[in-house]
């Protein structure tokens, strides 16, 4: 029998109190009273000299009280930050305002800390919310009173997210204010596997983001005694969630650190205590530029020595790119992140003579030692004389061997951490150039952390690979390059990127909700060449077609844009700046932008923020795009995790290089994005061993599942979860029969087959024979999915209460093999939309077949839209009536005003009926069925008022006695116009 949770909690409160723990245990500290209680007194302890010694007043601890209990967590994180690393309460005592301090994040593990452990505390009901009930926390550490973080237990029996799920439910209950709206950190543990993550509103909690712990050489440390002794001990638990919580400002959200993070951070810092440099690997994607951001700002935080932190970066949008998310970490943060708009700012910043963290290029700090300095000069000096710690983001690409030498010769007081995700080793050292270093190591000493690409896709920090191979094989390289620079394998290219990437970028998801894809090729020249090619297959001027259901998921596929390095030097930069006003022409029209060739940066800022969806108005389909050509741009340093793909038409590149390229596409964005997807357009054979070489080099010392899959694997996995699913249910209507401990299996067996399958699909060269190979069809996917969802339910009722699965088997599985796409108005508008603009017959091109075809493959869509909304489909089918026998009445028309129009004539017309029936205004009426939300009117008394009983009564026969009135008219209005008129609405 498993261990009970209350010998858990047990065993873990020994565990924090034991040997020389600064934890306390406060078994009297269960309820709200008793905790504020507690919290005062500690307040009071630690003011004692502002205070006079005189308690806070009754109303003086209410402002405390108010001032501390926050509307979000978020908030109580601002909060927590303080000012210079004091966190502060202010309070008004006569003339007097009394800033008295409540925590010191400098007195970590001693100074006014007081560390204490509760355990039971209950969050009582809100007598005012019906339904609402009494909760128990388990285990909750506080800090000078106030709980910052939150444990919840379950025992082995138990899988530790019903843990995560019951604490989602108690931040949706409300049961997280006043004291505990403070909590910065959450722990679930089921005993054998551990887990925190940062607090957040519950609708905003993404289990994805649940992390483990690893020690230094990251091997996990799931058992919750050992994940307590390191990192629920102090100093630690204290650190967690004062130097490793950070503030994203934009999204307004905590983020706390994964553990490789701080172990890199802590490995700096030891490095620095010593005047020792070094270099952090690691992996791209898995979080570098907060690790660099906390790092930096730590450096000069924890070392007084170091008068400046100098963050060195190449490239000026990656400079905007890292500088914005800077600023956003830091927005709240006791450390002024100083950018560098100009090299007289930076001279300023170097010889201000106060302790800060500056973000620049390495150009500025080169311009700055070679041409703006004077030696001998105070300034010179000054800033030559500067104790300073680089880190370097990128350090391969943002400092070469020279410059760094460079830079150090002239900061010789200097120390240097460079971040990278691909270090360069032996096999793949640089060129020998005099006596400059060849290797990351040679370049900035040893390796001080490490988190490889496989340990990352271990850990589900980052996705993994799916990799395939096209082009054709053994031609001589002059034949090879002929036959990669022809239209026929251009063609061929984008057949495969427009019409068989359908799963790829995740068209069955709807409009909005698509992944984006990248092209890549090695010259300037070749991605102009696609540019035309593509927007030739668009426009229906070349013998490629976009096949029917791609146009049914996306009308407007592909939207596509390009970008690439303009120059004035070289001999074709007027070429390049002739076909880059094109492709900006283009682009200003799609989106409604007004850039130039003399503003480049500024398009590909926007490209850049577009591409990434950072901001809301880019989650509209209307403001997103399908594909961007690139030569070198974006294969490294740009993160955008809804690009789903890479289509690589060039050479294998070096390890360092595939790896930064493939790490475009493996970030983490939703449920349904699995894999990094890699599609390869030349020399398979050479990409299979240069992407294998890569990964080897590159995964060194990791363990874990494959970080690459193809599609012959893929396939056999598929056959054999098919087998397995047919051994334990050879029907579908055998599922019925099968035990409870059985029907477990198949919950699994099922989602085996669905995961393999939706992995098969994706690839380009997926054939549906594949499903009569194995004896398996959609119909059968489809009786087996209505089984599962049954026998899901059929487990889900063996609950034992409210709070707990006592089933292993959870829904939070996603199903993708065989989703549908979602048929809305907003879609059938589009598509209607697209066929208007088709149709007038002055053009010669005019195709009366082709617009039969349309028709009908439209009427199709309207057929299956009416199933879920009859009224509207009816009126959409009178509008295409009306096209098919008078088309040129919608030449040029705008179809959804024409829609809308006869939506709202349709909504008016019910309302004056009913206005009329009841002798109540229309306005009124209508004022009420617009704003009808949830089966209840705004103002139901006021309606009831409007209608006039006695004309009623005059002119109906057969009236309804006055106390009968109002309740019938209120029942009319919400069971019979309501249903009636909502569709339209």
């Amino acid at each position: 029998m498993a261990e009970l949770e209350s010998a858990l909690e047990k065993r873990l409160i020994e565990q924090l109190c034991c040997d020389e723990s600064q934890w306390t245990y406060r078994p009297d500290l269960n309820t709200e009273e008793k905790l504020w209680a507690n919290f005062k007194k500690i307040l009071e302890q630690n003011n004692k000299a502002k205070l006079n010694d005189t308690p806070l007043s009754e109303s003086e601890f209410a402002k405390v009280k108010n001032d501390i209990s926050h509307a979000s967590f978020y908030d109580a994180g601002k909060w927590l930050v303080g000012e210079n690393g004091k966190v502060y309460v202010h309070v008004q005592r006569g003339n007097e305002t009394l800033h008295l301090v409540v925590m010191n994040n400098e007195h970590i593990a001693g100074g006014s800390s007081v560390y204490e452990v509760i355990n039971q505390y209950i969050a009582f009901k809100d007598e005012s919310e019906e339904g609402d009930r009494d909760r128990r926390f388990d285990v909750s550490l506080l800090i000078n009173g106030i709980p910052l973080i939150h444990i919840e237990l379950k025992n082995k029996e138990h899988p530790y997210m019903d843990g995560y799920r019951q604490i989602k439910k108690y931040i949706r209950e409300g049961k997280f204010h006043g004291l505990f709206s403070n909590v910065q950190m959450f722990v679930v543990s089921n005993a054998v596997d551990t887990k925190y993550f940062a607090a957040a509103r519950d609708s905003e909690l993404n289990s994805k983001f649940l992390s483990g712990w690893l020690d230094h050489s990251n091997h996990p440390v799931s058992d919750y005694i050992e994940f307590t002794k390191q990192v629920l001990r102090i100093p630690q638990a204290h650190e967690m969630v004062s130097k490793y919580v950070v503030l994203d400002n934009d999204k307004k959200k905590l983020l706390i650190l994964r553990p490789y993070q701080i172990h890199a951070i802590e490995s700096m810092r030891e490095a620095s205590k010593h005047g020792e440099s070094g270099f952090i690997w690691h992996t791209t994607g898995s979080g570098k530029t907060m690790t660099s951001y906390k790092a930096t700002r730590n450096l000069l935080m924890d070392i007084p020595s170091i008068e400046k932190t100098i963050f060195l970066i190449d490239r000026k949008d990656l400079d905007l790119q890292t500088k914005l998310a800077f600023q956003s970490y830091a927005e709240n943060d006791t450390i002024d992140v100083d950018d560098t708009e100009n090299v007289s700012m930076l001279i300023k910043r170097l010889t201000d003579g106060q302790r800060q963290m500056i973000v620049t290029t390495r150009q500025k700090l080169q311009i700055v030692i070679n041409k703006r300095l004077e030696e001998g000069t105070p300034k010179y000096n000054k800033i030559r004389a500067l104790k300073v710690a680089f880190v370097v983001d990128e350090c391969h690409r943002a400092v070469t061997p020279s410059t760094k030498r460079e830079l150090e010769k002239f900061f010789n007081n200097s120390l240097w951490y460079g971040f990278t995700g691909t270090p360069i080793f032996e096999e793949n050292k640089y060129e020998l150039k005099g006596d400059l270093p060849q290797t990351t190591e040679q370049l900035y000493g040893k390796c001080l952390h490490s988190y490889t690409i496989k340990e990352a896709i271990h850990d589900e920090a980052v996705l993994g690979f799916m990799t395939e191979h096209f082009g054709a094989k053994g031609l001589s390289e002059e034949d090879a390059a002929k036959y990669y620079s022809s239209e026929k394998h251009m063609r061929n290219v984008l057949d495969i990127i427009i019409n068989q990437s359908y799963t790829k970028l995740g068209m069955e998801k709807g409009k909005g909700q698509t992944y984006e894809a990248m092209l890549t090729v090695d010259s300037i020249a070749m991605a102009q060449k696609y540019y035309d090619l593509l927007r030739n297959v668009k426009d229906g001027k070349d013998e490629l077609t976009i096949s029917e259901d791609v146009r049914k998921a996306l009308p407007d596929f592909p939207k596509f844009a390009i970008t690439y390095s303009v120059t004035e030097n070289d001999e074709s930069s007027t070429v390049n700046q002739d076909k880059m006003k094109a492709s900006l022409k283009d682009y200003n029209e799609m989106f409604g932008t007004k850039y130039d060739i003399e503003n480049i940066g500024a398009y590909n800022s926007n490209l850049n923020d577009r591409l990434a969806r950072k901001e809301k108005k880019y989650l509209n389909r209307d403001q997103q795009l399908d594909l961007i050509i690139v030569v070198d741009r974006l294969l490294t340093g740009f993160d955008a995790p809804c690009l789903s793909t890479l289509f690589m038409d060039r050479p294998p590149m070096s390890p360092q290089g595939i790896i930064q390229a493939f790490s475009r596409t493996n970030r983490i964005f939703d449920k349904k994005k699995k894999f990094g997807q890699i599609v390869t357009m030349q020399r398979p054979e050479e990409y299979k061993k240069a992407i294998n070489d890569a990964l080897v080099l590159y995964s060194r010392g990791g363990e874990g599942v494959p970080i690459s899959e193809d599609y012959d694997t893929v396939r056999e996995l598929f056959v054999l979860s098919v087998k397995t699913l047919r051994v334990l249910a050879p029907l579908p209507d055998d599922v019925t029969g099968l035990s409870k401990k059985e029907k477990k299996r198949f919950i699994y067996a099922f989602r085996d087959v669905d995961r393999s399958l939706s992995h098969l699909r994706a690839f380009s060269t997926y054939d549906p024979e594949i499903l009569s190979v194995v004896g398996f069809s959609e119909s059968d996917y489809e009786d087996y999915y209505g089984h599962y969802k049954n026998v899901l339910e059929e487990l889900k009722k063996d609950k034992p209460d409210d709070d707990t699965d006592s089933s292993s088997v959870n829904d939070d599985y996603d199903f993708v093999a065989f989703s549908k796409l979602r048929i809305d108005f907003e879609y059938i508008v589009e598509l209607l939309q697209g066929f208007v603009d088709s149709l007038d017959q002055s053009e010669n091109d005019f195709d009366e077949v082709d617009f039969e075809r349309k028709l009908a493959f439209i009427r199709e869509m309207v057929k299956d839209y009416a199933q879920t909304n009859p009224r509207l489909g009816n009126i959409i089918v009178q509008v295409l009536d009306e096209i098919e026998n008078e088309k040129d009445i919608y030449v040029g028309k705008d179809i959804s005003v024409i829609i809308n129009e006869m939506r709202y004539s349709a909504v008016d017309k019910e309302i004056k009926e009913f206005s009329d029936k009841w002798f109540i205004p229309f306005e009124d009426v209508k004022y009420e069925a617009y704003n009808f939300k949830n089966g209840e009117l705004t103002n139901e008394n006021n309606f009831k008022e409007k209608a006039d009983y006695a004309a009623y009564k005059e002119a109906t026969k057969g009236a309804l006695p006055k106390f009968k009135f109002r309740t019938a008219l209120i029942d009319d209005f919400k069971n019979n116009l309501m249903p009636e008129i909502g569709q339209l609405l």
